[in-house]
Parts: structure tokens; C-alpha cells; sequence
């Protein structure tokens, strides 16, 4: 997992089925040397500017109520930044 700030939001008219009801946000990766941005999917209610906690990869499936092309997604509001 990996903590990250919200920059915005990815806006999508037209998307794959199982797609929809998913808020797709735009990531940066909050510390380590990696600050390139990514995108995960939401269904807790992350707005711009929140740090917020992602998973990844087949683990992901694990919170889905359908099987989705999803490899990131919010699974956690972080409430105070971590003191590194």
C-alpha cells in the first residue's frame, strides 16, 4: 500500500461497463523518491487535496463487488499526515 495526495480527478464520459459507479483520482505518491503520478479508483468519498491510502495489484479484486480492470484504488482517508 501506499499513501498519496488527490491532485484531481479524471473525467470519463465513456468507460468499460464495470467501471461505472468508480471515481477515478489522480495520485502522487506522498514520500520515497517515486513521485510519479498514477490513477485509482475511489468509492469512499476522496476529494482533491486528501491523503489517502492505495492498494495495488491482485489485492484490489479482494475489495471489488465485481471482478473490474482495476489495479489501484482508495481503500482508506488518511486522517493526519505521518511523521517521517
Amino acid at each position: 500500500m501506499v499513501i498519496g495526495k488527490v491532485v484531481s480527478r479524471v473525467i470519463s464520459t465513456r468507460k468499460y461497463d464495470t467501471l461505472q459507479g468508480y471515481k477515478l483520482l489522480v495520485i502522487e505518491p506522498f514520500n520515497g523518491e517515486n513521485k510519479e503520478w498514477f490513477v485509482a479508483a475511489d468509492t469512499i468519498g476522496a476529494g482533491e487535496g486528501e491523503l489517502v491510502l492505495v492498494s495495488f495489484g491482485s489485492a484490489v479484486q479482494h475489495a471489488l463487488p465485481q471482478c473490474a480492470p482495476i489495479d489501484a484504488m482508495v481503500v482508506g482517508i488518511v486522517d493526519q499526515e505521518p511523521i517521517i
